[in-house]
């Protein structure tokens, strides 16, 4: 009977640490403030903790779900996302290499308010959608968000 409770304590206690892993990705950004009939960049970063990875944004992989960030803006114009270089790697699982990020890769992108723009401050939504992986396991795809906000002058 020891063994047994041992044994469910032991699966319980993997399961949470997958979990929490899984939940490990932290988004962040930044953006300069902006003139009214200008622009600014910012940034966009997923901070992802030792022992995992994500897929890039070109995984190379028709089964690896690529990570995806989508930036708006109301009343101001977002330009396209700029997204780094992963890094090529081989897992045990897959005969070709795995275009993946680690670390905290940066995505960039622009914001050009009209001249017309009405209000102090202009609000930025970010929505990151990405895989974490270990060496062996995927986890479920997750979206996190986040809202940046520039000081209109």
């Amino acid at each position: 009977m020891k063994k047994l409770l041992f044994g469910l304590l032991t699966a319980f206690v993997f399961a949470a640490g997958a979990l929490i892993e899984a939940n490990a990705q932290t988004v962040g950004g930044s953006i300069g403030a902006v003139k009214r009939g200008g622009s600014t960049k910012g940034t966009i970063t997923l901070s992802i903790p030792g022992g995992l990875h994500v897929n890039s944004s070109r995984p190379n992989s028709q089964y690896a779900i690529p990570t995806v960030v989508r930036v708006s803006a109301a009343g101001a114009k977002v330009g396209g996302v700029r997204y780094p270089g992963g890094k090529n790697r081989k897992f045990e699982f897959s005969e070709a290499t795995i275009n993946v990020y680690e670390g905290n890769p940066a995505f960039g992108f622009n914001l050009s308010v009209p001249a017309n723009f009405k209000g102090n401050v202009v609000k930025v939504r970010a929505v990151v959608r990405y895989q974490a992986c270990t060496d062996e396991v995927c986890y479920a795809p997750k979206s996190k968000e986040i809202t940046l906000t520039a000081k209109v002058q």
